[in-house]
């Protein structure tokens, strides 16, 4: 059984078709780096997945469920972590937390346990009873991660995941999602972090206007392209080449 199935997908926003017949398996135990430029349909493609967008052609399925047919059963089986959140910032972290393990129906003794040792193993432990209104980006978005993987779901969905973390906890996350996948579960990642997706992913599916237009391992890319990093491999699928020259304008508007 496949972790995510998706087959002949398509989604359009009024007259714009946003992803065109887009297929694409991922096995379970897989690390997926899903990128693209912005608007090219990579949040969409998310969003479908987890179910928050039910108005679509094609079939998807999570863990052999169809999401359409099954959309709670799924959201059982998989954690989530946007790009741009807003959490009940009025809450602490533990009370936030609380709520979302009993959600997720854990025991209260359980999510006790775990919550307070996440928090712990994310320098976030000291300030676990403070209200998140005084707290930083980085700082919420620590509790958010928390709050994705907290119910230890089979699939996790990452939307720019890094998004305000200081270095440390880039390390530490990067870390946790190795080991993460070593422990059976599939991860879907999509950044603009092309270093980050290089390095942790077993395969990089890039989606331009919709349309898959790359999938395969770092390796298998770059032999087909002849390049060296992802980022080159990206402006040449995408056909942004012209950052170059772009850059030395706005050099030049800056100079005048």
């Amino acid at each position: 059984m496949k972790a995510i199935k998706i087959s002949n997908l398509q989604k359009a926003y009024g007259s714009t078709l946003v992803l065109k017949d887009v297929n694409l398996e991922v096995n379970s135990g897989e690390i997926i780096g899903y990128i693209g430029p912005n608007g090219a349909g990579k949040s969409t493609t998310i969003k479908i997945l987890i179910g928050m967008i039910p108005d679509y052609e094609g079939n998807v399925e999570v863990m052999g469920l169809d999401v359409k047919a099954n959309p709670l059963e799924v959201k059982r089986l998989i954690g989530y972590v946007p790009e741009n959140a807003s959490l009940y910032d009025t809450l602490s972290p533990m009370e936030y937390l609380r709520f979302l393990g009993s959600l997720y129906q854990l025991e209260t003794d359980q999510i006790e346990e775990k919550a307070t040792e996440l928090l712990r193993l994310f320098a976030l432990y000291d300030q676990r009873d403070d209200r998140m209104t005084t707290f930083s980006k980085g700082m919420k978005q620590k509790v958010l991660l928390i709050s994705g993987i907290l119910h230890n779901p089979k699939v996790i969905f990452l939307d720019e995941p890094l998004s305000g973390l200081d270095a440390n906890a880039v390390i530490l996350v990067k870390e946790i999602l190795s080991q993460l996948k070593h422990a059976g579960k599939t991860i879907f990642y999509s950044s603009h972090i092309m270093d980050v997706v290089e390095k942790i992913s077993d395969r990089i599916v890039l989606i331009n206007k919709g349309t898959i237009i790359a999938n395969g391992t770092f390796d298998e890319l770059k032999s087909q392209r002849e390049t060296g990093s992802l980022e080159q491999i990206f402006n040449q699928l995408t056909g942004n080449n012209e950052h170059v020259q772009l850059a030395e304008e706005f050099i030049q508007v800056m100079n005048r």
